[in-house]
């Protein structure tokens, strides 16, 4: 008798984990990656404070039912850098980049390019496609025109 009741024991609780790491799963999936971003007089202002933990942060822009990807990130050298989330090699394969330390890793072909690199000059191949921006004080503006310039990754 005591081992049926041990089997419903380990059966209630393998039947709780099993929901339990369901529950967690369709929550982390709907949180999504990115968040969404607010137009204001053409510009989208990003504030600097949020990048202090040195971790980039993706962001989606919708132009006309278009999702436009891209990502802000404070590097080491204490600059910030924004580049879409996407490339001209692997924007194909709408998989986009995520954050490996000091570096961005392509989630399509495994190349990764240092964050303080990032920039105008670092343009092509599988870098993070360049996103201009401005730091103005404690806000990151990012022009709406830019970010329809890249529309053509997504």
């Amino acid at each position: 008798m005591a081992t049926n009741r041990t089997k419903q024991v380990v059966w209630a609780a393998v039947v709780m984990v099993a929901l339990l790491v369901g529950a967690v799963s369709v929550f982390a999936f709907s949180l999504g990656k990115f968040e969404k971003v607010k137009v204001t007089n053409g510009t989208v202002n990003l504030p600097v404070a949020k990048l202090t933990d040195g971790k980039a942060h993706f962001y989606k822009f919708e132009d006309n039912g278009k999702e436009i990807t891209f990502f802000a990130v404070k590097s080491a050298d204490g600059s910030i850098k924004t580049a879409f989330d996407a490339c001209d090699a692997c924007y194909q394969s709408k998989k986009g980049y995520e954050q490996q330390g000091d570096k961005m890793n392509c989630k399509n072909c495994n190349q990764k390019f240092s964050i303080n690199r990032l920039g105008p000059n670092a343009t092509g191949g599988c870098n993070p496609g360049y996103l201009p921006h401005q730091l103005n004080g404690s806000t990151i503006s990012i022009s709406v025109n830019d970010l329809k310039g890249g529309a053509r990754y997504f």
